[in-house]
């Protein structure tokens, strides 16, 4: 791609973020976009079709930087998966941050990454137990997601307060150990 098409798509998608941060996304317009980031209403549309494909391909980018990481991983671990994950969120604070904490939260962004975390996990325990019902790890990867989503949005909340080891450590020891060894361990 293009140098100069990479960086309007970047100062659009910038200029959309902080738009987001401050307003519904029904509220904002393309021409608000544009005027932000000093382009014309041709130059959006020769990329997006309007500000909600403009979020999806966000999204779709941002899962796709996680995929791609994850693909690195020669030996999938919750705690791996979760790092990167994490390092995502953290090289993207701003993106984090209007994804969690604004009325635009896209349902299929968290699915997408649940379906990726899915993938890896089912990957992964019928290598080790074959014998194991989908529906289980159905359940355990829905605990351990929806979990670690808490975790996370309590970490950008936080404004990313500890670094990404530390929370995808805290995100591994509940996972495989739950409460009982996370709480305790302290004693």
């Amino acid at each position: 791609m293009d140098r100069r098409v990479k960086y309007t798509q970047k100062v659009i998608k910038e200029a959309f973020i902080d738009l987001l941060e401050a307003k519904d996304i029904k509220k904002i317009t393309v021409s608000e976009i544009c005027e932000k980031c000093d382009i014309n209403r041709a130059t959006f549309y020769r990329y997006y079709l309007d500000v909600y494909d403009l979020l999806d391909k966000i999204e779709e980018d941002f899962v796709n930087e996680v995929k791609a990481a994850s693909l690195t991983n020669t030996e999938y671990t919750v705690g791996s998966f979760a790092r990167d994950l994490l390092n995502a969120f953290f090289k993207n604070k701003d993106l984090a941050k209007v994804l969690f904490y604004t009325n635009n939260n896209s349902t299929n962004f968290l699915n997408d990454i649940m379906s990726l975390a899915y993938e890896k996990c089912k990957e992964k325990w019928q290598k080790d137990i074959p014998s194991l019902p989908d529906e289980d790890v159905e359940y355990a990867t829905s605990y351990i997601f929806n979990g670690a989503l808490g975790i996370i949005n309590y970490w950008i909340a936080n404004d990313f307060n500890k670094s990404v080891d530390e929370i995808a450590n805290i995100i591994a020891t509940l996972a495989y150990f739950g409460t009982n060894r996370f709480i305790y361990k302290r004693k």
